[in-house]
């Protein structure tokens, strides 16, 4: 089945080729929950739902009464963002060898990148869709100001120490505000050590840069992103100027352990970057 439309297009599959090496080029360099979340999939665009959960009595029946046993669906949610690339343009590459300015494609697949990290992170509460920072079950640490140095060792130990008396034992992935993480690269006084390499003794399974505020440190044991249909392209028409495109994908996050999850409410209001020598980071 031939969803994608490409078929009514008449490009030619190297165009095609080009385009979803691009989005997806752009798209990776934005995602960062696909990097230690365990992905699943992809299982096609007909994902819709998936099961969540154990099934369960929906009420404790009496005794003479029969049970209901129920089980929970969450629904995956379809990004998608529209562009345009120029009929000539694309003419020009395949007649002439001119290049081919992707850059619409790329700006698109950003745009759908970033709202799936917007997903993961912070889910969406009009269809019950919980994130990683806003499930009302996670684990909660009122962290402090990382001006101080030593502040973010103590605040993500301690996280560390929630998820470890829970029984989530590591390995341990932790996602940071901009601010927070381009901090890390500052170095202990009189030492050429930095936070982060620091922080990687106890974050194996990575420290990443994230859209959000604060930081939150998960154990795998939280679930998995769920996969229908990767980033692709597919075709509207077009109009004699433009070919009208979309990019498209179908994911969500199934958490199934909310206790893996300890959100950090630790700010940078006050950190001078420069304060301390500072390596440039690779």
């Amino acid at each position: 089945m031939d969803y994608l439309n490409r078929g009514q297009s008449h490009l030619p599959d190297a165009i095609w080729r080009e385009i979803d090496k691009a989005a997806a080029e752009a798209a990776r360099d934005r995602l960062t929950g696909r990097r230690f979340l365990e992905l699943q999939g992809p299982f096609g665009a007909g994902l819709t739902s998936i099961e969540a959960g154990n099934d369960d009595y929906c009420r404790q029946p009496s005794a003479d009464e029969a049970g209901a046993v129920m089980g929970r669906a969450i629904s995956v949610p379809m990004l998608r963002r529209a562009f345009r690339l120029s009929v000539r343009r694309i003419t020009g590459y395949l007649e002439n060898g001119q290049p081919l300015d992707l850059t619409p494609a790329q700006d698109a697949a950003e745009a759908v990148a970033n709202r799936e990290e917007e997903f993961i992170y912070r889910g969406q509460p009009d269809f019950r869709l919980p994130g990683l920072l806003t499930h009302e079950d996670r684990q909660q640490l009122d962290g402090g100001d990382w001006a101080a140095v030593e502040r973010a060792l103590s605040d993500v130990l301690a996280a560390v120490t929630q998820l470890d008396e829970a029984g989530y034992r590591g390995p341990y992935a932790l996602a940071l505000a901009p601010p927070l993480y381009n901090g890390l690269f500052r170095l202990y006084p009189g030492t050429d050590v930095s936070q982060i390499q620091h922080l990687r003794h106890l974050c194996t399974r990575g420290i990443y840069k994230a859209p959000i505020e604060g930081g939150v440190l998960v154990d795998p044991r939280v679930g998995a992103l769920v996969l229908g249909q990767d980033l692709r392209a597919g075709y509207i028409g077009q109009d004699g100027v433009h070919h009208q495109l979309y990019l498209t994908e179908s994911i969500v996050l199934r958490i199934d352990e909310p206790r893996a999850i300890c959100t950090i409410s630790a700010t940078s209001s006050s950190l001078r970057i420069g304060a301390t020598s500072t390596p440039t980071p690779s």
